[in-house]
């Protein structure tokens, strides 16, 4: 039987808190950051990101949005200024250091303390579609001859 490689990819969750309220408030750096980022990990942006002020009923509730589709995936940042949090994502079908993006990020808007969550995704998707096509196929020609 053939090798065959399964899993999508890698998705990265990030929760931080108590961090800098001015990079958080920032629509500019929060544009840079996501403009910038995707090659600093070696992904590739494929569209420029899209950023923008939420402002919600409740006040405080306040912040920046935005996100970059990659050719891999996405990079999402969420931020609530008033609550010097921000939820991060990378999720992308290319594998990447994560232990280096969580520690870059971290630096980046000086999160104090930061929750981890990482996902292997799509633990059945085939790697390389032709290995599965070609299986299958030698396995359906050996139930026929049997």
């Amino acid at each position: 039987m053939e090798n065959i490689e399964y899993g999508f990819g890698q998705h990265l969750m990030m929760d931080g808190y108590g961090c800098d309220q001015s990079i958080l408030m920032d629509l500019d750096r929060i544009y840079d950051f996501l403009s910038r980022y995707p090659g600093e990990i070696n992904m590739t942006k494929i569209m420029p990101p899209y950023v923008f002020k939420y402002s919600g009923l409740v006040p405080e509730d306040w912040g920046i949005s935005g996100f970059v589709l990659i050719a891999e995936s996405h990079i999402s940042v969420h931020t609530f200024p008033e609550k010097l949090y921000l939820s991060l994502d990378i999720f992308s079908c290319k594998a990447f250091d994560t232990d280096a993006a969580i520690a870059h990020i971290k630096k980046i808007f000086d999160i104090k303390k930061v929750e981890i969550k990482l996902l292997d995704r799509g633990l059945e998707f085939p790697k390389v579609i032709r290995k599965v096509q070609d299986y299958v196929k030698n396995e359906r020609i050996q139930m026929t001859v049997s």
